[in-house]
């Protein structure tokens, strides 16, 4: 069968590689894609809110099914575009993408259905998120209640810098109309760990665990960013805590959303905190993470393929999901200056094939081929990406193989699950 991606990041990267693994797929191809992405798919010149040209696309080449990599195509409707013309596609709708599309719906739809998670508030003007900070607890965390590429989450330790946050968000729109409206919920204490979830609409099968690091510099400190690492499992995430997440958050999200008219099929990623009450809700997504995508894909035993064409038939109680019994760790190699100021096009030289190394990967975020080689095209560059029989030994791995790539202004924090070694 023929595939297409749609998507430049690693995790499209991921993705492509764990397609580039099924018995099933003889071609591959990825709009827009990025430099490395090009070793194991045929890269289009298409950009991933061009609807209608991917659409017509996927006619043209008999594509037997694309996959959609981006949340900003699934919560523009691109899934409705392509289930408009009769093409198979695989991720949610846009009223279902409408999870991760508004912060502010997620929020009332845990509310509606008890679903474990912060006390909240939301507002549309800047002049009443003022007066509500006024008698606020601090710390507290705003959110823009838009898309903002993972980075509109502002944690703020005082009224000073919420009052500035909300100017941030709302006047001086940082994330453009994704601030109009924002979130401003309690501060939860506890360690954090992120599950994806293969859906259909009814049935939900979580996948491995993961814990993925905001912020761009070492011990959390810096500007929060798309993510510099992640690390798979998290040890945090306990049988007794994957047991309350299914009985009270996975199962009870799907209901919810079928409930409300919205069947969610594709990837539904649960950001969670585990409290001292017990595991709650940060966030919600309407894809795979990035850079969580590049642990738990190269994790799987299924057939990637299998597990996509049964959400889609809605047949997913028929798959066993399987993970290896190991660990993996991603690091990302970024852009010296991401978040904020960086510099492109410099060339990247790698003084290890990855390809030939078993259990190390490499995984294209931002970058580019040109006829000098591949050259840096993004804040985030490179996920370097190594399994272990334990996390430990997968985060040496990892960080040893961040040595067999260099480009100038090269950066990356070293501390990319740390939390390990308290362990």
């Amino acid at each position: 069968m023929k595939v297409l991606i749609v998507g430049s990041g690693g995790r499209e990267h991921a993705i492509a590689w764990s397609v580039s693994q099924s018995r099933k797929v003889d071609k591959i191809y990825c709009a827009p894609g990025n430099g490395g992405i090009s070793e194991i798919a045929e890269c289009v010149d298409i950009a991933a809110m061009e609807f209608d040209a991917l659409a017509d696309f996927a006619e043209e080449h008999e594509i037997d099914l694309t996959i959609i990599g981006m949340d900003d195509p699934l919560v523009g409707g691109i899934v409705d575009v392509f289930e408009a013309r009769g093409l198979r596609v695989f991720g949610p709708r846009k009223n279902a993408a409408i999870i991760e599309g508004s912060k502010s719906f997620s929020k009332d739809l845990m509310k509606k259905y008890n679903i474990p998670t912060c006390h909240y508030e939301t507002f549309h003007s800047p002049e009443e998120a003022l007066i509500y900070l006024e008698s606020a607890q601090f710390p507290i965390v705003l959110k823009a209640d838009g898309l903002a590429l993972g980075k509109g989450v502002l944690i703020c330790q005082n009224l000073q810098e919420a009052e500035a946050g909300v100017t941030s968000l709302m006047l001086d729109k940082q994330f453009g109309d994704a601030g109009n409206t924002i979130v401003i919920e309690d501060f939860m204490v506890g360690r954090e760990a992120s599950v994806l979830c293969f859906c259909d609409g009814t049935h939900i099968a979580p996948m491995t665990s993961a814990q993925d690091h905001k912020r761009a510099k070492d011990g959390d400190q810096g500007l929060n960013t798309g993510g510099m690492g992640t690390f798979s499992p998290s040890p945090f995430y306990t049988p007794e805590i994957q047991k309350i997440c299914e009985d009270t958050i996975y199962q009870a999200t799907m209901d919810a959303m079928k409930a409300e008219g919205r069947d969610f099929v594709g990837i539904l990623f649960v950001g969670l905190m585990m409290t001292e009450d017990g595991p709650k809700v940060l966030e919600y997504n309407a894809r795979f993470g990035d850079p969580e995508a590049q642990v738990v894909l190269p994790r799987m035993k299924n057939d990637i393929i299998d597990v996509m064409e049964a959400c889609i038939d809605g047949r997913l109680d028929e798959i066993t999901l399987e993970f290896e019994d190991n660990a993996a760790v991603c690091v990302v190699l970024a852009s010296d200056g991401y978040p904020e100021h960086y510099e492109k096009g410099k060339l990247i030289t790698f003084t290890e094939d990855f390809s030939q190394k078993d259990g190390y990967y490499v995984f294209h975020a931002g970058t580019k081929r040109t006829d000098e080689g591949i050259v840096t095209n993004g804040g985030r560059v490179l996920g370097v990406t190594a399994k272990g029989a334990t996390l430990k030994e997968a985060r040496a791995n990892a960080y040893k193989a961040t040595e067999w790539v260099s480009f100038e202004n090269k950066y990356m924090r070293h501390d990319i699950g740390k939390a390990i070694d308290e362990i």
